[in-house]
């Protein structure tokens, strides 16, 4: 298996823990800081294509700047696939993490029995 791709926010809990998993299980990955390097609008698209998950679990809905712009109703009101990813283009830590893109998956968040199946 080549490289995925781990898209994380280092001074994240989960990103940490997701990361003592990948080193402990010898899963070699590039890593990908989500606020110096955010995912584009494109990048996005294609994962959330290839993780086969709904727009809305790419947005990372513990977050501040997620209450304090009041995305859930924005999504509930009939946003858009593109203007979903837009504002997820926006702004890394609007984005739910961490995220593995490998070359015909995508995991968003760190659910480890999801883990093992893909990348073991």
């Amino acid at each position: 298996m080549s490289d995925v791709l781990f898209v994380e926010y280092p001074k994240c809990s989960t990103c940490k823990r997701a990361k003592a998993w990948l080193d402990a299980h010898g899963v070699a990955y590039t890593d990908r800081h989500i606020v110096e390097d955010n995912p584009t609008a494109e990048e996005l698209a294609v994962w959330q294509e290839r993780s086969g998950l709904p727009v809305r679990r790419f947005f990372n809905t513990s977050g501040m700047l997620y209450r304090e712009r009041n995305i859930k109703a924005q999504l509930d009101g009939g946003m858009s696939d593109a203007e979903a990813f837009a504002l997820l283009a926006e702004n890394g830590m609007l984005v739910k993490r961490p995220i593995v893109v490998g070359e015909d998956f995508v995991l968003v968040g760190f659910r480890e029995a999801e883990w093992e199946k893909a990348l073991l």
